[in-house]
């Protein structure tokens, strides 16, 4: 007993050190990296806006326009998408729920003899 006391306690220190080791170098590397400056990378999302007042945005490089975007909202608006992934979510949701409310029932009238 006491040398499988041992050898848990052992193993335990070994992955809390291996865990601070790992976060050792991932801050390091988040620092390396953060450091590191070349003008050819460009900004995901660059907003400017004109003289005239109008706003010009650019999407990892793909100028986007007001215009543009309202389109898309109208496009979207109009598809009314359906998401099989929500859809399908929410059924599985439904379904978990009635039963586990249905075995939760089930095991009450099992104790109170109903």
């Amino acid at each position: 007993m006491k040398m499988f006391m041992l050898k848990a306690f052992f193993l335990a220190a070994l992955m809390f050190v291996s865990v601070l080791f790992g976060m050792q170098q991932a801050n390091e590397g988040i620092h390396r990296m953060k450091g590191f400056q070349d003008s050819d990378f460009k900004s995901a999302l660059t907003i400017n806006e004109t003289d005239e007042g109008e706003v010009q945005a650019s999407v990892l490089g793909n100028d986007m326009s007001s215009h543009d975007l309202q389109q898309k909202r109208e496009k979207l608006e109009e598809m009314k998408a359906y998401n099989i992934f929500s859809s399908l979510g929410k059924s599985i949701s439904d379904g978990i729920s009635e039963l586990t409310e249905k075995s939760v029932a089930f095991i009450t009238d099992l104790i109170t003899g109903n």
